[in-house]
């Protein structure tokens, strides 16, 4: 199990896959009547929790009893204060731009709305079932927003990220880190390691390190993040003819990219995960803690996971498993140069919050999508389907790759070099060729064990 269920008070157990029984009782007249123990998720409208409201901890039973009604309410009188629905006169600025940008923030906030109580759950449910629920309006509008981006030319969309942030839709300057590698410069007076110093301090090695920290958790198998590690490295050797920031030092790219700051994250995130993993869940609710101390450790632990299981990837368990796993490290490649491809053609500084809050977003909603794709690889159905955050991940990876493509066309005039060319078609070739003598191995072995 994943952090299912609202596991923070016992004596209630909330499993997800657990579809509940209601226990059934005959009426006089012959009618069938559900007990009084009706699931709170049934009010909600989410059949994956099995939790009720009398099993609840007195203290947080007020966050499972469905108000949307009243949130309605509350929501309708907010829209006639801002809107100025009942004065118009008093909101008359004249400022076109100002009323739309109102108008459209506006609408954003109605849609998440309705997502934090109205739109499904998923497998998550920690702090709370809403906050996800939140998450996956989030990601629909960045879905919405990013068909809009790809409908506009490079230059409308590049002035129109200004309505985002004043400081976007201006030209960045080149910046390439393998213009000189050297270690050492005994010309340099004033710093001999200028090159290394200018490196370690870059905003980029935080980043590295925070990434993989936050991957580590995500994914929690360390060779298949060296992967990821190390199929990052050749995302930008292949791509560096293309980005100057790919143009890195073979010191930069190696120690201190693959052997430093993504060992130091991954090995971070790994400590982390045995920590969880290693961790007795035994969990009672706010009102039974005997004192103040223990009742503010059980309110920050409601913000931690209510169980921890390890993932299962099992790549090498045939090759379609192979193929799945595959997938979802091209995928995570992907959105990573997406980050870079993005920063280039609309011109967004690599300090702008703008870049902070997709990584932000995306690690949100990788969260329950990685929980979501790993669920699906153990399920033994011969029909199903992927979760609706995998469904989002996925579509929102191809709008970015797509804008990448359309806003990208023209800025790139460097051909890539013919021996990464033959490089990647060797590589391709080989792996096709590598699943189909495993299929064929493992077609005759079923064979034989028919006979």
């Amino acid at each position: 199990m994943y952090d299912t269920g609202t596991r923070g008070e016992e004596p209630c157990r909330c499993f997800i896959g657990f579809k509940p029984r209601y226990h059934e009782l005959m009426e006089p007249n012959g009618h069938r009547r559900l007990r009084r123990r009706d699931h709170l998720v049934q009010e909600n409208g989410d059949p994956d929790l099995s939790c009720s409201i009398d099993e609840l901890d007195p203290w947080t039973a007020w966050a499972y009893k469905p108000r949307t009604i009243s949130f309605l309410f509350v929501g309708a009188c907010f829209l006639i204060w801002a809107s100025g629905a009942l004065d118009p006169e008093s909101n008359k600025s004249g400022d076109l731009v100002t009323s739309v940008k109102r108008g459209v923030w506006a609408m954003i906030a109605v849609f998440l709305t309705y997502c934090l109580l109205q739109a499904p759950s998923t497998v998550l449910t920690r702090p709370h079932p809403a906050v996800w629920r939140l998450v996956h309006g989030m990601a629909v509008v960045y879905l919405v927003a990013l068909t809009f981006f790809l409908f506009q030319t490079r230059d409308d969309a590049r002035q129109f990220m200004k309505f985002l942030h004043p400081d976007l839709g201006v030209e960045l300057p080149e910046r390439s880190y393998g213009a000189d590698c050297r270690i050492y410069i005994p010309e340099n007076p004033s710093s001999r390691f200028k090159n290394v110093y200018e490196t370690l301090f870059d905003e980029f090695v935080l980043a590295h390190i925070l990434g993989w920290w936050g991957k580590a958790i995500l994914i929690r198998n360390q060779p298949l993040l060296w992967v990821l590690s190390t199929g990052f490295e050749f995302m930008e050797l292949t791509f560096r003819h293309m980005l100057p920031n790919f143009n890195e030092c073979w010191w930069d790219s190696i120690i201190l990219d693959i052997f430093t700051c993504n060992w130091f994250g991954i090995w971070a995130g790994m400590h982390t995960v045995r920590y969880f993993d290693g961790r007795t869940y035994e969990w009672v609710g706010i009102s039974r803690q005997p004192n103040i101390i223990g009742k503010v450790k059980r309110t920050l632990g409601q913000f931690t996971p209510a169980q921890w299981d390890k993932d299962e990837w099992h790549p090498l368990l045939g090759p379609w498993r192979f193929i799945q796993v595959l997938s979802l490290c091209i995928v995570f490649l992907t959105v990573e140069l997406n980050t870079f491809f993005l920063k280039f053609c609309l011109w967004i500084p690599p300090r702008n919050p703008v870049i902070v809050y997709r990584l932000i977003l995306w690690w949100l909603i990788a969260i329950p999508t990685i929980r979501e794709y790993n669920l699906y690889l153990q399920d033994r159905k011969p029909v199903k389907k992927v979760g609706a955050f995998c469904w989002l991940s996925l579509a929102i990876c191809i709008i970015e790759l797509l804008i990448c493509i359309k806003f990208g066309h023209g800025l790139y005039p460097k051909p890539m070099p013919q021996w990464l060319v033959v490089f990647w078609l060797s590589m391709g070739s080989t792996l096709a060729l590598f699943l189909m003598i495993w299929s064929w191995k493992l077609q005759c072995s079923y064979h034989k064990k028919r006979r």
